[in-house]
């Protein structure tokens, strides 16, 4: 992109820049969103298909509530240096993704924890009241989506088995050539950004509080996803038992006709003798019968 070329050389940090102090102050942070249940599933590649359809969910909260607030403020001295919509902006890509997954009806179907809601209105107070503070919001998102969407993609495709680019757009980056050249012109614009000392100050805490606010967002949603899964798991164990009663009920029928036609059988069986027996003691009367008449004689 142009924006991109525009970058001769690449920037020098120094720890007074506003991008460094972010990545100092929220390094313990860092390592607590790595650490959660959601991340670890992703490091250890094994992501299921419940808990990335409940992530995008929680996604298009919040870029949704973002990205609004971004456009609404667009022209703030602290947040237009840092406004790349054309490089940046994932809600349409995650508009696709949810989508493919949940159909065309989808916005009925997508639920999101209190977290999420908790995050997303974080994002329209400080785009109201104080839009320099989006600044850092943008920083930990964007950029985190940029450092590890081509990773992240691959395990997801990998992991659900998904062909092709269907259902991972939000991980595509179309506008963006050149990550690392991206993320230092992006960083370069930051500290560029000119702040009052409280300013300054007030932004460090909202890094912090971004970074507090993701760790939630992902603690929630893990919650939802072993809810999701029991219930699941406890339908599946319902059906099977189910399935295990009318099996063993049409056994029990099935012993039951057998036996009952062998009853009928024994039943004919005796009828026939019986028949047999009136017959034969008959004929025996008969001959006696005669027996007798030739003794007279």
């Amino acid at each position: 992109m142009e924006t991109e070329k525009k970058m001769q050389t690449q920037v020098e940090l120094t720890d007074s820049d506003l991008s460094e102090q972010i990545k100092a102050v929220t390094k313990d942070s860092h390592v607590r969103a790595e650490n959660t249940e959601l991340m670890l599933a992703y490091q250890r590649g094994n992501v299921s298909l419940t808990q990335y359809k409940l992530l995008l969910c929680s996604l298009y909260e919040i870029y949704q509530a973002l990205e609004e607030a971004l456009d609404n403020n667009s022209n703030h001295p602290s947040v237009a240096p840092i406004y790349f919509p054309l490089e940046l902006a994932r809600l349409e890509s995650v508009e696709r993704d949810l989508e493919h997954f949940y159909g065309q009806d989808w916005r009925e179907k997508i639920v999101v924890p209190a977290a999420t809601k908790i995050y997303a209105h974080r994002l329209r107070q400080i785009g109201k009241d104080n839009p320099e503070y989006l600044v850092a919001h943008a920083y930990t998102r964007y950029l985190g989506d940029l450092s590890g969407g081509q990773v992240l993609g691959r395990i997801t495709q990998k992991s659900l088995g998904l062909k092709g680019g269907a259902g991972l757009s939000f991980f595509s980056f179309p506008g963006v050539s050149s990550p690392n050249l991206f993320k230092q012109l992006y960083r370069s614009r930051m500290n560029s950004i000119e702040l009052e000392e409280e300013e300054r100050k007030g932004m460090l805490e909202e890094a912090v509080r971004a970074f507090e606010l993701n760790i939630q967002v992902f603690d929630d949603l893990q919650k939802m996803v072993s809810v999701t899964e029991r219930e699941s798991e406890l339908m599946h164990t319902t059906t099977r038992n189910r399935c295990t009663r009318l099996t063993s009920t049409h056994s029990k029928l099935a012993d039951g006709e057998k036996l009952m036609a062998r009853s009928l059988q024994i039943q004919t069986s005796l009828v026939n003798a019986s028949a047999l027996f009136r017959m034969v003691l008959g004929i025996c009367v008969a001959l006696a019968t005669v027996g007798m008449g030739i003794y007279a004689f």
